[in-house]
C-alpha cells in the first residue's frame, strides 16, 4: 500500500460505515431530496455545533458535528446514486464545508476563551486558529492539485478523520477536565492537517517536478558510442 493513502481510519471500517449508510441514501433518492439540500443541512448542523461549543456544551457540539459528518457522505452518495452529480454540486459542497469549518472551530476558539476552567485561554484560542488554518490547507492543495489536473485524495487526516477524531473521544468524554482533552485533541488536528499538507505537497511534486528533473538528467547525459567490434 502507498505510504500516503494511509488513513487514520482503517479501510475496512470506513467501508463498512458506508455500507451502513447505503439504503438511507437509497431512501433520500427515493424522495427526489436534493444533494445540494443535503449539503445546505449539513452545513447548518455544523454551525449548531459551533454554537454548542461556543456556549460551553462541549458534548451537544460533538454530537451535531458528527451528525453533519454523515449528512456530508449522503450529499455525495445521493447524488452518485441518484445521478444528480455535477460541477457545481462540488463546487458548492466543497465552498459550504469551508464555511462550516469556519463556524464549527470559531465555536470552539470562543469556548477556550470563555470557559472559566481553562487557565490559559491564550493557548486554546492559538491552537484553535492553528487547526482551522490547518484544515482549509488541506482542502486547498487538494483543489489546487485537482485544478491542475492531478489527483490528490492522499493524507493522514481526510475530512472523515478529522470528525471522528475530533467528534467522538468529546461526546463521550466532553471536553475534559479543565478542557484539558478538548484542547489536547486540537493540538493533535493542527498537527495531523500540518502532516497531511505535506504528504499532499509532496505528491505533487512526485507528479510534476520530480519527474521533469528526472527526463531533464536523462536528456543532459552523454550517449556513449558503441565500441567498435574487433575484427577476427
Amino acid at each position: 500500500m502507498d505510504r500516503n493513502r494511509v488513513t487514520l481510519i482503517p479501510g475496512p471500517v470506513r467501508s463498512a460505515f458506508l455500507n451502513l449508510v447505503d439504503p438511507v441514501a437509497d431512501w433520500l433518492v427515493r424522495w427526489r431530496v436534493q444533494p445540494n439540500t443535503i449539503t445546505v443541512a449539513s452545513v447548518v448542523v455544523l454551525f449548531g455545533a459551533g454554537i454548542a461549543f461556543g456556549l460551553e456544551f462541549p458534548r451537544m457540539g460533538a454530537f451535531w458535528l458528527l451528525i453533519s459528518g454523515i449528512l456530508d457522505i449522503l450529499d455525495g452518495k445521493v447524488a452518485r446514486r441518484g445521478g444528480t452529480s455535477s460541477a457545481f454540486g462540488a463546487f458548492f459542497d466543497s465552498t459550504l464545508d469551508r464555511l462550516g469549518e469556519a463556524a464549527l472551530f470559531g465555536g470552539i476558539a470562543v469556548y477556550f476563551v470563555i470557559n472559566s476552567g481553562q487557565r490559559w485561554p491564550i493557548v486554546g484560542l492559538g491552537v484553535s486558529l492553528l487547526t482551522i488554518a490547518g484544515s482549509f490547507l488541506v482542502s486547498y492543495t487538494r483543489a489546487r492539485a485537482e485544478g491542475l489536473g492531478l489527483e490528490c485524495k492522499v493524507g493522514i487526516a481526510q475530512r472523515p478523520e478529522r470528525i471522528v477524531g475530533l467528534g467522538v473521544p468529546t461526546l463521550f468524554f466532553g471536553a475534559g477536565p479543565h478542557g484539558w482533552l478538548l484542547l489536547a485533541l486540537m493540538a493533535a488536528l493542527a498537527v495531523v492537517n500540518a502532516i497531511t499538507v505535506i504528504q499532499r505537497v509532496a505528491h505533487v511534486y512526485r507528479l510534476t517536478v520530480a519527474p521533469s528533473a528526472a527526463r531533464r538528467e536523462r536528456d543532459a547525459a552523454p550517449v556513449l558510442a558503441d565500441p567498435v567490434p574487433k575484427g577476427k
